[in-house]
């Protein structure tokens, strides 16, 4: 089984920072694609940012300048640097992974259960 679990969340006023950080564990052989995305009340989930499995970096527009995403490839974890957040940053944010497992020929895409930031004005 595979798991992925973030930390780092929390309430930050306006132009504070946070970061976000996602751990894989499990039977895993290799991770594809790894990155974050975020849900805001009443909207879809959508990109904030993700290594791709070319090992490119996708930025949404709105956080471009702003995030930075990095990883640890020896402890299968990767990590959101928020900085200057603004009150529209306010969302769940959701670790997704693609990652083929020990002893399977076809990856799989995993979510984490989702880490609650609030940014107050």
């Amino acid at each position: 089984q595979v798991r992925l679990v973030e930390s780092g969340g929390g309430l930050v006023q306006a132009g504070g920072s946070l970061r976000l950080s996602c751990a894989a564990s499990g039977s895993i052989c290799s991770i594809n694609a790894m990155g974050w995305y975020r849900q805001a009340p009443g909207k879809q989930r959508e990109l904030a940012a993700r290594f791709t499995d070319r090992g490119t970096i996708n930025y949404d527009d709105s956080v471009k300048g702003r995030f930075t995403i990095s990883r640890d490839n020896a402890k299968n974890t990767v990590y959101l640097q928020m900085n200057s957040l603004k009150p529209e940053d306010t969302a769940v944010y959701y670790c997704n992974a693609n990652i083929l497992r020990s002893g399977f020929s076809v990856s799989l895409t995993y979510w984490g259960h989702g880490t609650q930031v609030t940014v107050s004005s």
